[in-house]
């Protein structure tokens, strides 16, 4: 096997993946290119995990041709605040979109990708099950020393492994947010077809994204809390989720199995320096308010790309985190102030941003710069 390449991708998850595609897409020498992944093709190809997509990113996707994926389409976004005044609702009619955005499994994400990538094959060079032990790098090149004490030599290093919040070394921006996600997949009575809900509650926001049959529902509340729910049946679980959503989408019937993580930021704020580079949760970990994790993720794989066809010098990584400073402050500024504003503050400032939402409503400009936001990030 080769060991000496042009860039080393580390993490093959969707931004990898994505990154891998891009590159060769847009002349890269695929036979220059090896992605590492600490997973097997079928831990990977079989993960049920929900993620949400954005239109902005179902466009990178189509351009890496790794579209289309088994999704459920987003037409509407209804956010609101549990028992004030004044909401927004968000339309793909009004924005000129076939969808807002896409509610999908990461092996649904995965599986197109993986195809793709396979069509490269055997002169793309596709790593798995290799876990990194370390990256060091000199003046010519950055070295990656494998689990199993092999050597992989290359001139650019991109890590895109990024793991959940706490699992990862805190970084330069490092905030726990004292909430956890529950997750589980819930069915109602009376469904909408394709509209999205992001309910903020006393404790953090409750997010129900329509899928397949049902919804995938993110609940962000205190740990505390979160334990006393993973511990109910599945009838007193319901009713504690009907009393924090209300019933806009009548009674809730049935949840599959809960999961639980914990919620924080974590963030790189410095320039990189030599010859690695860290795109994705690698690179910012975000609260999962307004589902954009996985979405500025999969711009920084689309931007990097760009500046990687030019040039593989290491002054294109410099480059590449500048042009990306913009986009990466203002969603981690986004999905901060909302995690903070609906946690832990008075109720008066919740009350005024109740009053907010309903005036983004009926305000086009603000409405606008939301969904472009949501959407597109720093692109739109």
């Amino acid at each position: 096997m080769q060991k000496i390449f042009d860039i080393a991708i580390c993490g093959a998850g969707p931004v990898g993946q994505t990154l891998a595609l891009l590159l060769i897409q847009r002349g890269a020498d695929k036979s220059q290119i090896v992605l590492i992944d600490a997973k097997t093709k079928q831990q990977a190809t079989t993960d049920k995990r929900t993620i949400a997509l954005s239109h902005g990113s179902q466009q990178i996707l189509k351009t890496a041709q790794a579209w289309p994926v088994k999704a459920t389409e987003i037409h509407q976004i209804h956010v609101s605040r549990r028992g004030h005044f004044g909401r927004t609702l968000i339309d793909r009619s009004q924005h000129q979109v076939p969808a807002l955005g896409y509610v999908a499994r990461y092996s649904d994400i995965i599986t197109p990708l993986t195809e793709a990538l396979d069509n490269y094959s055997p002169e793309f060079t596709f790593l798995r099950p290799a876990k990194v032990s370390a990256i060091t790098q000199t003046d010519a090149h950055a070295n990656i020393l494998l689990e199993d004490q092999s050597n992989i030599q290359a001139q650019l290093v991109v890590q895109a492994e990024g793991g959940v919040f706490n699992d990862q070394a805190p970084q330069t921006r490092h905030h726990d947010y004292q909430q956890s996600a529950l997750i589980a997949t819930v069915k109602v009575s009376a469904p909408i077809a394709r509209r999205a809900y992001e309910r903020f509650t006393d404790q953090g926001p409750l997010a129900l994204l329509p899928q397949e049959d049902g919804y995938a529902m993110v609940w962000c509340v205190d740990p505390e809390q979160a334990a006393h729910l993973m511990t109910l049946h599945d009838e007193p679980f319901l009713k504690e989720l009907q009393n924090a959503f209300g019933e806009r989408l009548g009674k809730f019937i049935h949840a599959t199995p809960r999961a639980i993580f914990e919620l924080g930021l974590n963030a790189q704020t410095g320039a990189p320096t030599g010859r690695i580079v860290s795109i994705g949760n690698a690179a910012q970990t975000l609260h999962p308010v307004a589902g954009q994790g996985l979405n500025l993720g999969l711009r920084d794989a689309f931007q990097l790309a760009q500046f990687l066809s030019k040039s593989i010098a290491p002054g294109a990584l410099q480059d590449f985190f500048q042009a990306r400073q913009s986009d990466r402050n203002r969603t981690i500024l986004l999905t901060d102030q909302l995690a903070k504003i609906f946690t832990g503050v008075g109720g008066g400032v919740q009350s005024l941003m109740s009053a907010g939402l309903g005036l983004v409503d009926i305000f086009p400009p603000a409405q606008q710069w939301l969904a472009n936001r949501m959407m597109f990030g720093e692109r739109g």
